[in-house]
């Protein structure tokens, strides 16, 4: 699906390499699947306490493409699955494909999202949550081999003294080279991108069997697949709107600058028909 933080975008926006794949062929890197799947407590549960290496007594509330757009002028975020525990402390977990320059400048501002959702005008700051925001990705944004990187604030005079303002920052990839995570973990960032039966035979933890008997569970789920294909449709939709705002976009600069109906047709591929509408 599309990075959530596309301006407003929709919950269906899907990015193209997904267009001519059915439910049953995703893997979990494919967040449609993946909010899917940790829709489910006890696997969202079992895979946060992996990752965090903490103990969470109860999942309180996890909601899959939760929206947060809260100034009409501002950056609208879709965040792939939110999720709250017993004691409020908040947990964002994201899927993200393909590599991203500006990935940390994203959790920045997710971050702050989450946090002015948090609190009202006036409320004591006392009332943030302690929050993890954890993004999985499919590539190593700093290529250093780690399967995962956190980070907190630290002061750089001091990196003993820690801001302790409750907010950390998760990156694990699928593509770290060093055993740095428990064979857990190393079986599931496996599983994300190859989210096979045979991976699933072959792990030898519990945590990726629960995942991929939920995978299936999901896959097999008509419903699921009527919900999808709906998506599909919607963006595929999306998409050709795209196209035409651009090639409208070229013929009317084209246009100011007295460019001729053929070499317009041939930039914008609109039709000389559409380009005369434009012109009129």
């Amino acid at each position: 699906m599309l990075a959530a933080d596309s301006d407003r975008i929709s919950p269906g926006e899907i990015i193209k390499s997904t267009m001519n794949k059915t439910l049953k062929e995703l893997n979990l890197e494919d967040d449609f699947l993946f909010a899917k799947v940790m829709s489910d407590k006890k696997i969202c549960k079992e895979l946060l306490e992996k990752i965090l290496e903490i103990e969470i007594e109860k999942v309180e509330l996890v909601e899959e493409q939760k929206t947060i757009d809260l100034l009409l002028e501002s950056k609208g975020i879709r965040l792939d699955v939110y999720v709250r525990d017993e004691n409020n402390t908040i947990y964002n977990v994201e899927m993200q494909r393909g590599k991203h320059k500006n990935l940390p400048k994203r959790l920045r501002y997710y971050q702050g999202s989450i946090d002015l959702d948090l609190i009202s005008k006036g409320e004591d700051y006392r009332k943030l949550a302690k929050s993890y925001i954890i993004f999985i990705c499919t590539f190593d944004l700093f290529n250093k081999g780690y399967h995962k990187y956190t980070f907190q604030n630290v002061c750089l005079e001091d990196n003993t003294i820690i801001l302790n303002d409750e907010a950390q920052k998760i990156i694990l990839n699928t593509k770290g080279i060093m055993k740095d995570l428990s064979e857990e973990l190393l079986e599931f960032l496996a599983y994300v991108e190859n989210s096979t039966d045979n991976i699933a035979k072959s792990a030898k933890g519990n945590l990726v069997k629960n995942i991929h008997m939920r995978v299936q569970d999901v896959k097999n789920d008509i419903s699921m697949e009527v919900e999808f294909m709906t998506l599909l449709e919607r963006d595929r939709e999306k998409i050709e709107e795209g196209k035409e705002e651009k090639a409208i976009e070229i013929a009317k600069e084209m246009l100011k600058d007295n460019e001729p109906i053929e070499k317009i047709i041939k930039y914008s591929k609109l039709s000389r028909e559409e380009i005369l509408k434009i012109k009129i």
